[in-house]
């Protein structure tokens, strides 16, 4: 295979899903911080930030779980895992992904600088989270959403209380659909050892899911009803709303492939949140 192909799929650009997980609170905070009305340059410089650094993640985490993907059904083909390509190219790919991201934001604040490398070092600590950590899901909801706190910074100059709430809703979001997906590799992940909330919860998941997505729309709503935010506003968390009792629905029996697809269709929770954001403010 061609060795751009391996590292194509290496940092998961075939699988955009978790580019968009990390984009639509990033988005949500830029309109939060600019009050609907973003600098589309910093628009421009966070949407490739996200890409950048999310591929960097991908990257690293293969590197760290190089010795366990092997063992999981899902990942055994992954391009470092089968040997396609060596442990120091992933380091390699990942290295230079994030030298690009930081590269992006030098035009930006130093607050936004600053917090560009606590994202590093939390994105490229996550993977070994799992060794440990019962619930790695809420370390990886903070990994996902650092880009809200570095948005109201690039913007305001300074981190809100409303940025760190958001922030919080993001780590029980990341709670809710990463349990999703750690329910299909649940038989997998008990063999090798490793630590996932689907284990830690048990019988009680599906319950802990929907208790997840229940805080964090809350969350959300209650920034965003201090915003101002209303109709339309109102409207995005009521369709996200209806994603989340469609999730449970595919979750209930536990089967792997509806679990995964429930993962998936987080996509179009996030968008929904941010759609009604954007609206809200567009109408005004």
């Amino acid at each position: 295979m061609n060795r751009s192909l391996l590292y194509f799929r290496l940092v998961r650009l075939d699988k955009p899903i978790g580019i968009l997980l990390l984009l639509w609170p990033t988005l949500a905070a830029l309109w939060f911080a600019s009050d609907g009305k973003p600098d589309w340059r910093l628009v421009a410089i966070f949407c490739i930030g996200t890409v950048l650094m999310r591929s960097a993640g991908c990257a690293i985490n293969d590197f760290a779980d190089r010795d366990f993907d092997r063992h999981v059904k899902r990942t055994a083909e992954r391009p470092l895992t089968s040997g396609r390509i060596a442990p120091w190219e992933a380091v390699m790919v990942a290295a230079v992904l994030a030298l690009l991201s930081f590269m992006l934001i030098l035009p930006l604040n130093g607050l936004t600088k600053q917090l560009s490398v606590a994202a590093v070092l939390i994105a490229a600590s996550y993977p070994y989270f799992k060794r440990f950590f019962a619930i790695p899901q809420a370390y990886l909801g903070i990994a996902f959403g650092f880009g809200i706190p570095m948005a109201f910074a690039a913007v305001q100059g300074t981190v809100p209380a409303a940025a760190w709430l958001l922030l919080l809703a993001n780590v029980f979001w990341a709670v809710a659909y990463d349990t999703e997906y750690a329910m299909v590799d649940r038989d997998d992940d008990l063999k090798i050892g490793i630590r996932t909330s689907a284990i830690t919860f048990g019988r009680f998941d599906v319950a802990a899911v929907m208790l997840c997505y229940a805080v964090t729309l809350l969350i959300i709503l209650l920034v965003g009803w201090q915003y101002g935010l209303r109709g339309w506003f109102v409207v995005g968390l009521l369709v996200a709303g209806g994603c989340a009792v469609y999730h449970y629905f595919l979750i209930r029996e536990r089967d792997r492939m509806r679990c995964f697809a429930a993962f998936r269709h987080n996509n179009w929770l996030g968008a929904a949140v941010f759609a009604g954001i954007a609206a809200d403010y567009a109408m005004r």
